[in-house]
């Protein structure tokens, strides 16, 4: 049935859904439109509606052939919505689930889309701060590019920024998706451009290897990965693609490229990445086989007593172990951020694991050593002990009583 959204746009069918709201196809002024119909909780947020109104204005002005363009922003009654481009195809997240993973060539002319579109935002002063491959929208209708690759636009703009209003997230939440969330983030700083490189490189290695570099298990696990351990190598990956992915997974922000350098170098190497082949990847189990836990692929169980603990055991996690498609992945999560101290904490368990047999090695030989000497100690204490006690002894018996020498040597003479 359709539905108008304010006096000019008419809805028809819902076309995706998200944890934020609804896309629906719809038909505008000046043809087919995509209408996202934020949650109606969302729209009864007075300081979001505020935040919303603020920024239309940045958000409509963003035209970049790799960017779906916003061509208006709706408040009507309970209704909230962003009037988009239509884009006919596809997110590279069900590219990814259906086809596995990308080519060397084929992912590098996707990031490298993606990148361009980033690189026109934040020369306008405007941060993602949710890449990830929900976000980006592979555009069939245009003509492929190098190896075949569908061309690629990134959408969603302002969805995390509107969201992450003072009074939705306080002090102790962050907003984001946890496998794409820069270290700077967790940490509580203010989210700048360097976080959608971070997130942008994560969804590089993605499409290489089929999981995300620290994704994985529990929460808090995912987000200490992300501050305290370095990106694992992967084997058969092209030289120049790891040096760009290792760069841009820098836990400083100032050490990632910039969006338009990450554009320009992945476009430098797509000559070299003619021909190359999909990098090798675990297999599938087989329907016979028990299906495992999000992070049996990776992690297995060690010191099954008290501190046990999960150490990696490969360089990622897949984020979708089932066969089935999750067509309901939030698009931004509520996560509670860590304090300083749990950060600190994060930092020294993983420097504990990573050195763990050492570790353990030196800390019995240092009790061994404490042990030797506080027994060294004892002895030598005893020995200093009966020493003294021999030479009072000595002492003691050499020196004749008082009493007998006044008797030898005094004569008593009565009173007369």
């Amino acid at each position: 049935m359709a539905r108008k959204i304010g006096s000019r746009y008419t809805v028809h069918q819902v076309i995706g859904r998200g944890s934020a709201g609804t896309v629906w196809l719809g038909e505008g002024p000046d043809g087919p439109v995509a209408v996202k119909l934020l949650r109606e909780d969302l729209a009864a947020d007075q300081v979001l509606v505020g935040r919303f109104v603020q920024e239309r204005t940045a958000l409509t002005c963003l035209d970049h052939p790799h960017v779906v363009g916003v061509h208006d922003m709706v408040v009507d009654g309970s209704d909230l919505a962003l009037v988009m481009d239509l884009v006919q195809g596809t997110d590279l997240r069900t590219r990814l689930e259906r086809d596995g993973v990308l080519a060397p060539l084929v992912a590098a002319s996707v990031i490298a889309d993606v990148a361009d579109g980033l690189a026109a935002a934040h020369a306008a002063g405007i941060v993602h701060r949710d890449v990830k491959p929900e976000n980006v929208l592979l555009d069939l209708a245009a003509p492929a590019g190098p190896g075949g690759a569908p061309r690629a636009k990134l959408t969603d703009f302002g969805i995390a920024r509107l969201v992450d209003a003072p009074r939705r997230t306080r002090a102790t939440r962050i907003i984001g998706t946890p496998d794409y969330l820069a270290p700077e983030i967790i940490e509580g700083l203010e989210p700048r451009a360097a976080v959608d490189i971070y997130a942008l490189a994560t969804v590089l290695y993605e499409l290489l290897t089929g999981a995300t570099p620290f994704g994985g298990g529990h929460t808090g696990a995912v987000l200490r990965r992300h501050v305290t351990e370095n990106v694992p190598p992967v084997d058969g990956m092209p030289d120049g693609l790891w040096r760009i992915i290792s760069e841009c997974l820098a836990k400083a922000p100032a050490s990632r490229l910039r969006a338009a350098e990450l554009a320009s170098r992945l476009r430098e190497l797509l000559p070299e990445l003619a021909g190359v082949g999909p990098l090798a990847v675990p297999a599938q189990r087989t329907a016979t086989e028990e299906a495992p836990t999000p992070g049996e692929a990776v992690y297995a169980e060690v010191d099954a007593g008290r501190g046990a603990h999960r150490r990696r055991r490969g360089p990622a996690v897949p984020l979708v172990p089932g066969p089935t498609p999750d067509s309901t992945r939030d698009t931004h999560t509520s996560l509670r951020r860590p304090s300083a101290q749990e950060l600190a904490s994060y930092a020294e368990e993983s420097r504990a694991q990573r050195t763990q047999p050492a570790a353990g090695t030196h800390r019995r030989t240092r009790a061994q050593l404490i042990r030797r000497r506080r027994t060294l100690a004892v002895l030598i204490a005893v020995i200093l002990l009966l020493a003294g006690a021999a030479a009072a002894w000595t002492a003691f018996a050499a020196e004749p009583p008082a009493a007998t020498a006044i008797g030898v040597h005094t004569t008593w003479h009565p009173r007369l």
